[in-house]
């Protein structure tokens, strides 16, 4: 059976390596190879005997990265999506989006999925409308920010930021998000900071609960869609009949327990979700909890719904400022390319995505 070095906490690798009777300070010297110097396989850590390395292969450790089967960039060259093959061939996408200098430094956040599909079914994402595959482990997870951290370590930059916005709903596969989060943040492996990730969920009340527990300084976002349950279920047909309600009382207990505040996200529809009486409505529902609101005008998919106008997209800001909900028009990167959020899917669809170019793996 074969053992995802990618998967493993640093505590866990020392285990396997003193099982095969190896200094446990064997492992910091894989884990500064694998996730700070780029080695692509364990076969490459010189820093080990030949003799451990040979054995770590007789024992089926793997540490080598998944195969990226097509890669795009968009026309500006700051968002990168790569369709990756992972065991036994699953096919997913991840997004690397670059920005400007953030206090001289800059910024690059890589946009991960959890799963291949997704089973929520909403009805307005190329995702939902895939259809559910299976749940990636937490190494496959941790793989797609490696595939983009050796990318940019060939540049002189590093991963900043970390989403988990891709493919997939993150809190259906909860232990394998949480075990991928502890790996990347650990600090003897990638040693993200936990105050630049966040989990985005359409709403696992329990889930919610859960994660609030584990002692985490991440970001939660709540994909709301619509201030009323029975909206809410015509988008996402996997939602409680009182979501709303349920969804508002797990983000204050989280912001109780964690001191984090919560996100919301709402895709903006035209004609479905984007109306003057709406918006008023989540106004009023947002409002007294002074939350933070991205609204996401709907990015093109495969589907009948359209993008609202940029007229109707500043009237529900307006009405939203004036309610006292602090609201973001959430400026899109990588639509061009299918990287934007909604976009994502693998299969039949995958139109805009062209074959990678040598040198850009």
């Amino acid at each position: 059976m074969t053992i995802d070095v990618f998967g493993l906490l640093p505590t866990e690798l020392e285990e396997r390596l003193a099982e095969l009777g190896a200094e446990r300070y064997r492992a910091d010297q894989i884990l500064q190879a694998l996730y700070r110097q780029a080695a692509r396989a364990l076969g490459q850590v010189t820093t080990i005997p030949a003799a451990l390395r040979s054995r770590l292969a007789a024992e089926d450790f793997d540490a080598t990265l998944a195969d990226p089967v097509r890669i795009v960039s968009s026309e500006d060259g700051q968002t990168t999506k790569a369709l990756l093959s992972m065991e036994s061939g699953t096919l997913i996408e991840t997004v690397l989006m670059q920005y400007g200098s953030e206090q001289g430094k800059p910024r690059n956040t890589v946009c991960v999925s959890t799963q291949a599909g997704c089973a929520m079914g909403c009805v307005f994402c190329a995702t939902g409308q895939m259809g559910f595959e299976r749940n990636l482990s937490a190494g496959e997870v941790v793989r797609q920010v490696m595939h983009f951290e050796r990318v940019l370590q060939s540049r002189g930059h590093r991963v900043t930021n970390l989403v988990f916005m891709g493919m997939g709903e993150p809190l259906a596969n909860y232990n394998a998000t949480v075990k991928a989060i502890r790996i990347l943040t650990d600090p003897r492996a990638l040693g993200l900071g936990q105050r630049r990730i966040t989990v985005s969920t359409v709403g696992i009340v329990r889930a919610i609960e859960r994660l609030a527990e584990e002692d985490l300084q991440i970001g939660l976002a709540i994909s709301l869609h619509a201030p009323g349950n029975q909206l809410r279920a015509e988008l996402v047909p996997t939602a409680a009949p009182r979501s709303v309600d349920d969804l508002l009382a797990a983000a204050s207990a989280y912001e109780r327990k964690t001191g984090r505040r919560v996100s919301f996200e709402y895709a903006l529809i035209a004609g479905v979700n984007d109306d003057e009486e709406t918006a008023t409505a989540l106004g009023a529902l947002l409002g007294p909890r002074r939350a933070h609101l991205n609204v996401i005008p709907l990015n093109p998919t495969a589907g009948s719904f359209a993008r609202p106008s940029r007229n109707s997209v500043r009237r529900f800001k307006t009405i939203l400022d004036a309610a006292g909900v602090n609201c973001t028009i959430r400026i899109e990167k990588g639509v061009e390319i299918s990287a934007a959020c909604g976009q994502l899917r693998t299969g039949e669809g995958i139109v805009s995505v062209e074959a990678a170019e040598p040198g850009t793996q």
